[in-house]
């Protein structure tokens, strides 16, 4: 795994050992970040959640790419090891916050994220349970871009998100999604 473009474009990532993750291939990196490129432009000065962390390839893409700051989350100490090596690899350890916790138990946001990145284990429906206690604590706001990767045949239903953009990539789909009426969006 390496990182595909920005400041770190093409250093090399370290994995979590053991199988308990499945890192988000190189390919369906480059076709994320295309596809939320072409909604957002810059990634410049945006505030992200890398949630289902993982190796933290996808919080680290978006830091390399511009974005101010990254909060991951992960509950698997292998994992937790792999981002914070990784976080030092790439010396951004002032950008970036890690919570060693399960998403399912993140408490209500201080403000919304711009981008929320998930890439939770495939066909658990971990994602839209996820999405629906976020938008409920405040995570989600009206301005908000979230993309969440799942197993091609998961649909990500969640009341309040519209599907954005779907993408069938290897095994796996990205699926972006927004807010459907910020003017309802939770204070």
């Amino acid at each position: 795994m390496r990182i595909i473009a920005g400041e770190w474009r093409g250093r090399k990532l370290s994995a979590p050992k053991g199988d308990a993750t499945r890192p988000t291939a190189d390919r369906a990196r480059e076709t994320l970040f295309s596809m939320l490129a072409s909604r957002i432009g810059s990634f410049e000065d945006l505030r992200v959640a890398d949630l289902f962390a993982g190796s933290g390839a996808l919080g680290l893409e978006a830091l390399s790419r511009g974005a101010a700051q990254c909060l991951f989350v992960e509950h698997d100490r292998a994992a937790l090891d792999a981002i914070r090596a990784n976080i030092t690899a790439m010396d951004a350890r002032s950008r970036t916050n890690v919570e060693a916790m399960s998403v399912m138990h993140l408490r209500a946001a201080r403000e919304s994220y711009d981008l929320i990145l998930l890439d939770p284990p495939y066909k658990t429906s971990a994602a839209a349970v996820a999405l629906d206690r976020l938008l409920r604590l405040g995570w989600i706001g009206p301005a908000t871009l979230v993309a969440t990767e799942t197993a091609f045949n998961e649909t990500v239903e969640v009341k309040g998100l519209a599907i954005d953009a779907e993408r069938r990539v290897g095994k796996g789909k990205l699926t972006l999604l927004r807010i459907t009426d910020p003017d309802a969006a939770p204070e």
